[in-house]
């Protein structure tokens, strides 16, 4: 298991962090944020992204991509978790390009995944129904029809769903627990209502309502009531994603914390001197190390196909999501009260921070999905 990036995925993490800081500093998601942006990212940035290769990253060579794994993945997440980059890359590429990958035909492959790679379309994961995530607890049924099915229910938290060219829509297809099947739902679709859903990191999240949607059977990803594995496995490899994204984002507030102890003056002294805050320094770093060696396991497990791959991204999103945490926390108290400021970028870290650690599974959820391997050590 290799807990460390290696020479080529070191490089591509340089890359993209060089990228970042001067394309997309986290003074372009102050400016989406202030004007309200539904889209939630800037076009430009993306087709920048594009141009780059990164929406080619996990895929194999045979359907257009590049095939350097969910580690090279993890890079472009981690180095855009520390400027706060906002794109679709993980919605469009990591989700739905993940579910088309394993069990789209030959045709939607053709008409939508190398779509998806080339960046001429976008497409949107609707999994989640709660206020929670639960991808086994699905209500939004798919009926038979003389046509095709029917698509009746709501998904909410949908990321990026807003002006997508359409979403990859769970649906409940039997009465057993796994009778779930994969449905591609273009945007114009009658039948479906898209509403924005703020959340406090200012990004673009829907809530989706289908009411007599009608799909053809062609739209169906995979075989019926046999899509519950498929979806696992994207949403995992997504988790691994949003992981490295916490990741990149804790260790920036963190190098942010350190500066101010640095500088901050009191009673003559900066702050940092102070052997209380010099500990609590010192248990965030220890937090970050053990946090990365998880997600670095994670990411190695997809790759390598470990037959414990689920366990260990859950493992790794939960662990990296309780690090994140205690890492933000302490940011703020230790900037004080201008920690809560808008003033600060602390608190945009923080507010991502939190939507993070709930965006496919919180830490409960994956606490005791991740116990098994807990379990034998």
């Amino acid at each position: 298991m290799n807990l460390i990036y290696n020479e080529e995925q070191r490089m591509l993490l340089d890359t993209a962090q060089e990228f970042f800081a001067e394309r997309s500093p986290v003074s372009a998601l102050r400016a989406l944020r202030d004007r309200n942006d539904e889209l939630g990212f800037e076009p430009a940035l993306w087709q920048e992204m594009i141009d780059l290769g990164w929406t080619a990253i996990p895929f194999p060579e045979s359907l257009g991509g590049l095939e350097f794994g969910y580690a090279g993945m993890g890079t472009v997440f981690e180095s855009a978790g520390r400027h706060l980059s906002a794109s679709p890359l993980l919605s469009s590429v990591v989700l739905c390009g993940s579910i088309l990958e394993q069990g789209g035909s030959a045709a939607q492959q053709e008409s939508w995944l190398a779509e998806l790679i080339a960046g001429n379309k976008r497409l949107a994961l609707a999994v989640d129904e709660g206020s929670r995530h639960n991808p086994q607890n699905l209500a939004l049924s798919a009926v038979r029809t003389d046509t095709g099915f029917q698509l009746d229910g709501e998904k909410v938290m949908v990321v990026d769903g807003l002006q997508a060219d359409g979403w990859i829509v769970p649906a409940r297809t039997g009465d057993a627990v796994d009778a779930v099947s994969l449905f591609i739902v273009p945007a114009d679709t009658p039948g479906v209502e898209q509403k924005r859903q703020n959340l406090i990191d200012s990004r673009n999240t829907a809530r989706l309502t289908f009411t007599h949607v009608q799909v053809l059977p062609e739209q169906l990803v995979g075989e019926l009531d046999k899509g519950a594995s498929i979806l696992e496995s994207a949403l995992d490899r997504g988790r691994a994603c949003i992981a490295a994204e916490l990741q990149g984002a804790c260790e920036e507030l963190f190098k942010t914390t350190l500066e101010y102890l640095r500088t901050r003056v009191q009673f003559d002294v900066p702050i940092g001197s102070f052997q209380a805050l010099q500990h609590r320094a010192a248990w965030m770093h220890v937090d970050i190390e053990l946090a990365r060696s998880s997600l670095m396991a994670a990411l190695d497990a997809i790759d390598s196909g470990d037959a414990q791959a689920a366990q260990l991204v859950s493992l790794a999103k939960w662990k990296v999501g309780q690090m994140a945490d205690k890492v933000s926390s302490e940011a703020v108290q230790m900037h004080g009260g201008i920690g809560v400021t808008d003033e600060l970028d602390v608190g945009l870290y923080f507010k991502r921070i939190r939507v993070l650690q709930a965006l496919l599974g919180d830490a409960d959820y994956h606490l005791n999905r991740a116990a098994p391997l807990l379990e034998e050590a």
